[in-house]
């Protein structure tokens, strides 16, 4: 498996397309005008003047900026990230230039100098790429790296020990579905270890999804029943890979493993108004002693999502009377969207 440090974050521009990204850049740069008009008025209504000047120029500017990034964003994505930060830079300095050619008459302002535009246009740039790569490294540090590589990479030793036994008792009489079994395993161990940082499509992690379950009936039995309810699910969807395996992984050991009886994990995958929906329902016990572990588990996914999705994805959790349910949303993602 790879180390930790090769692992480490690369810098990459953010999704301009991403709805949160994009109330990022609208929150920072008004907050930057406000301190601007702060500091050059001396009372609150000199403050108020100052903002409503700097307004005048800063929201056409962040508007047609916000365009430009959005219809350049696949362009930009393909781009080495310094070359793709050189771009944004030239082309913020180059909307600055054409708002103040056309713009004074257009606005009817009072505009400054056009280097000095250049000048406010370049630090508010760089403090944005600044932040955004900032924010991916602290959403993605060696730490966090090393937790998600464990959580990725451990499989209980009881599930691994009794599914070898589990193998081992049908290679005699029923040896192709213990060979079905080993390659499920063999399956299930290459995705654990790999690289999973890029997004997967929501097929293939139904299927891992599939042999982690049959892995799990070889030594559970009829204790435990799965309902997959996907007639409306969008397969060709990209998603973060692991994001459903090891709440099933949480669902087989907090909801089935307890009970004596038999018990129900219940998977519901849908589109529904450009999002992808995925709803995990298991058999709960209030007084079990393994819910510390289910929310770090949660807390992960939830960092994951956030990384890769910003404010378009949510991860909530419903607790009932005898059944505990994971509801997760994300936008409908495809190939090289």
């Amino acid at each position: 498996m790879a180390s930790i440090n090769q692992n480490a974050y690369s810098s990459a521009l953010p999704n301009f397309r991403n709805l949160g990204i994009l109330l990022r850049i609208l929150l920072i740069v008004n907050v930057i005008a406000i301190g601007a008009a702060a500091v050059k008025g001396a009372t609150l209504h000199g403050i108020w003047r100052e903002l409503l000047d700097i307004s005048a120029v800063v929201q056409p500017l962040l508007l047609l900026s916000v365009l430009a990034l959005v219809a350049l964003n696949d362009l930009l994505k393909r781009l080495p990230y310094s070359l793709g930060a050189v771009v944004v830079i030239a082309l913020e300095l180059g909307l600055t230039t054409l708002l103040h050619v056309f713009g004074r008459p257009l606005l009817g302002v009072e505009m400054a100098s056009l280097e000095r535009y250049w000048v406010l246009a370049l630090i508010v740039t760089m403090t944005l790429l600044f932040y955004f790569d900032l924010r991916g490294r602290a959403l993605s540090p060696a730490l966090a790296e090393a937790r998600l590589q464990a959580l990725q990479a451990r499989i209980r030793p009881h599930f691994l020990f009794n599914s070898i036994n589990a193998v081992l008792s049908l290679i005699r009489q029923e040896p192709r579905r213990a060979e079905r079994a080993l390659e499920d395993m063999a399956d299930l161990f290459r995705v654990l270890m790999a690289d999973n940082r890029e997004l997967t499509p929501l097929a293939r992690e139904v299927e891992l999804c599939r042999e982690y379950l049959s892995l799990e009936e070889l030594r559970l039995g009829d204790r435990l029943r799965v309902e997959w309810h996907i007639d409306k699910m969008p397969g060709d969807a990209f998603i973060p890979p692991l994001v459903l395996q090891p709440l099933l992984e949480n669902a087989v050991y907090h909801g089935i493993e307890p009970r004596t009886a038999p018990g129900v994990i219940s998977i519901d995958l849908y589109l529904a108004r450009e999002q992808v929906h995925a709803v995990l329902r298991n058999p709960y016990q209030r007084d079990g002693n393994h819910h510390a572990g289910n929310k770090m588990a949660l807390a992960n996914i939830r960092e994951r999502l956030q990384l890769h999705f910003d404010a378009e994805a949510s991860l909530t959790t419903k607790v009932g009377d005898d059944a505990y349910q994971v509801h997760i949303i994300m936008p409908y993602v495809k190939a090289g969207k």
